[in-house]
């Protein structure tokens, strides 16, 4: 009998009480663990993408150095604000250019969105307080993807270490190599290191955009960039580049709004005529 009872209980679907739709105790769905990931796997994921993008940190050195900064500058960029897209906008407005202001406000736009990167990785990570101020320097596109592609909360703490670690220190390496190896270079306009910059933040950028929506904010965000540039000073058309995203919601909402009118009077074949209501 108690075989033939749990039989029937568990052929009940999920979200339906078990004494029926007026019981009161509810047939909870089933959860299933996520797979566990061996740590050596986790750790030669995070291994390959922090070699991968710290090596790109020779390309910002010269390209900063390119742009007129010395090398000490150009180290505590790296070691201080530790974001590629954002020291490399900073230096392209530089050297184009622009004015210390317009050059960091563009920077720090870029910047911003690692501080949406931090609200889920610190529900993710659940790092220590007096850690935390450490970790956040890490906080950067490459360990926030790494970190939150692993299964469990252990994987994703060993994926985020060791890609910031690795990152950290082959960027700020490679960033010297960079400084000091620009004066052999010579001209780095001849070299085409100047385009190296752009390069590396598209092959970061090309990745996440999958939807249709986030298609269409880079598109009319290089639209304008590249149609202001002529026009207005260095720096301000990546500033003004920025209003893609809200443009593209509004008209996105203003879509959806139109489909959704609803339609005037009572529909057809009611039965119902005015005047006629009781």
């Amino acid at each position: 009998m108690a075989e033939q009872t749990a039989s029937a209980s568990s052929d009940i679907p999920a979200g339906i009480p078990a004494d029926g739709p007026g019981g009161s105790a509810p047939h909870p769905a089933p959860r299933t663990a996520p797979a566990a990931k061996p740590d050596s796997a986790v750790v030669r994921d995070a291994l390959g993408v922090g070699i991968a993008v710290g090596l790109s940190g020779f390309a910002f050195g010269v390209t900063a150095a390119g742009a007129g900064l010395t090398v000490a500058q150009i180290c505590a960029l790296s070691l201080l604000v530790f974001t590629g897209a954002s020291q490399f906008a900073l230096v392209g407005a530089l050297a184009a250019g622009g004015s210390p202001f317009t050059a960091a406000a563009g920077a720090f736009f870029l910047g911003v969105r690692n501080a949406f990167y931090g609200l889920r990785l610190s529900q993710l990570l659940r790092l220590p307080g007096p850690v935390r101020p450490f970790a956040a320097q890490w906080v950067i596109d490459e360990t926030a993807a790494v970190s939150l592609a692993q299964p469990t909360r252990r994987a994703a703490r060993i994926g985020f270490t060791v890609t910031g670690l690795t990152l950290y220190a082959l960027w700020n390496l490679t960033t010297l190599a960079g400084a000091l190896g620009a004066e052999a270079l010579g001209d780095t306009a001849a070299w085409g290191l100047d385009a190296a910059g752009p390069a590396v933040f598209l092959a970061l950028l090309a990745p996440m955009l999958r939807t249709t929506t986030e298609r269409a904010v880079a598109g009319l965000a290089i639209v304008l960039g590249l149609g202001l540039l002529p026009v207005l000073p260095g720096g301000v058309p990546v500033l003004v580049a920025a209003l893609a995203a809200p443009v593209v919601l509004w008209l996105q909402g203003r879509g959806l709004g139109a489909r959704r009118t609803p339609s005037s009077g009572p529909p057809e074949g009611s039965g119902r005529t005015k005047g006629t209501d009781r």
